[in-house]
């Protein structure tokens, strides 16, 4: 009975073999199945398509490895910090490493693009030709992207043999060449059913098929979900932080929704003195519609962010405080000033105190003594007093 056991379990263990050897695919299989999305990558990003296919190939084992298999993870990314994600545990340069999950080979491909696109010591990688692929595969040994001192070699290799860079080549012609603009208002009146935002004309969209606008007066581009925070400010030569500071945004990376992306700051008031609340709709999707800057829209409605904003509430746009310019009350001298409500926020991830203490001007030392912090650590969920 033993031995038939035993000779049971070979036969299983042939088959098994069998069987996971014919589900292994080919590295010409590979780059057939994913060169479309290599392509689409590099027309959103700029990231060249040769460059993706060669590290998907080498990271992948040309899509059989183990990581891979249960991961959908094609480059190798690891969590980080700012992974919120599923997460797998695999042993690579050490033992149990955690490794980002994706829903779908996509996700990964994207997300290897904005790795690359958002992250500053890549950055110097995008100065260079998009066919120049052995400038990108040394310079991504030279950004610390593998730790394998052979890495831009194998990278070469595999890009030569498999004539990858004529993926880089087609997708080239399908990337949009834009003219110059200047912004400028119509010389022409504006028809009263006209929307102010329409007052400038555009040569050629810059992102996306977006142009800047006046959008509330402010200068301001419309774009649509997915577009990445980096390429806004790069076309608009604005830097990173100072676009993030604009538009009361503390991560970069890709728009999660249509919305209006604004060049300088908002306003701290509008001359449209109220707001009726759309199902859905929360503060700083308001605060981006309506161009005013979110403290002072949390301050106006005595609200937090986070705050749940029913369909039909009336936001105040501007400040309720009137002038009181030569008007004395008898009681002047025994009115006490009107308590403030004490503001909450809570952390989100990545935010950290000092981008925390920019959003609602103060400084870091009120937020260390409001909150008995000892130092400026502070982690995501946290909630934190902002305003007493």
């Amino acid at each position: 009975m033993k031995k038939l056991l035993t000779y049971t379990s070979l036969i299983w263990s042939c088959f098994y073999a069998s069987f996971t050897m014919a589900q292994r695919i080919s590295t010409a299989e590979y780059i057939e199945r994913h060169k479309e999305m290599a392509m689409q990558e590099m027309v959103r990003t700029g990231t060249p398509a040769a460059i993706t296919l060669a590290q998907g190939v080498l990271e992948t084992e040309s899509g059989n490895s183990e990581l891979v298999r249960k991961s959908n993870n094609h480059f190798g990314i690891k969590c980080k910090a700012e992974w919120t994600g599923e997460r797998v545990y695999h042993d690579d340069d050490e033992s149990g490493e955690c490794f980002r999950k994706y829903d779908s080979v996509i996700y990964s491909y994207r997300d290897h693009s904005d790795f690359l696109r958002t992250r500053a010591h890549y950055a110097f990688l995008y100065s260079y030709d998009p066919l120049d692929y052995k400038s990108w595969s040394y310079g991504l040994k030279k950004a610390g992207y593998a730790t394998n001192p052979r890495y831009p070699q194998i990278l070469i290799k595999t890009i030569e043999e498999h004539r990858l860079n004529e993926y880089s080549r087609i997708a080239m012609e399908k990337i949009p060449e834009y003219e110059v603009f200047v912004l400028k208002k119509s010389s022409t009146s504006t028809p009263a059913n006209q929307n102010v935002a329409d007052e400038t004309q555009p040569n050629q969209a810059p992102i996306d098929r977006a142009y800047a606008k006046i959008h509330n007066g402010i200068k301001a581009v419309y774009v649509d979900s997915g577009t990445s925070l980096l390429a806004i400010a790069t076309r608009y030569k604005i830097d990173l932080a100072n676009l993030l500071e604009y538009n009361d945004l503390v991560q970069e990376g890709l728009l999660d929704r249509p919305q209006w992306i604004y060049l300088h700051h908002k306003k701290t008031e509008c001359k449209q003195g109220q707001y009726k609340v759309k199902t859905g709709e929360d503060l700083h999707q308001i605060s981006q519609e309506m161009g005013i800057q979110l403290s002072y829209l949390m301050t106006y409605n005595n609200l937090d962010e986070d705050d749940p904003l029913p369909a039909g509430t009336m936001l105040q746009l501007q400040s309720t405080i009137k002038s009181v310019k030569n008007v004395v009350s008898v009681d002047e001298e025994e009115a006490a000033p009107p308590a403030k409500k004490v503001r909450y926020h809570k952390v989100r991830p990545n935010e950290n105190l000092q981008s925390i203490a920019q959003k609602y001007r103060v400084s870091m030392a009120e937020l260390k003594s409001w909150n008995n912090l000892r130092n400026t650590k502070i982690k995501a969920g946290q909630r934190i007093i902002v305003s007493k």
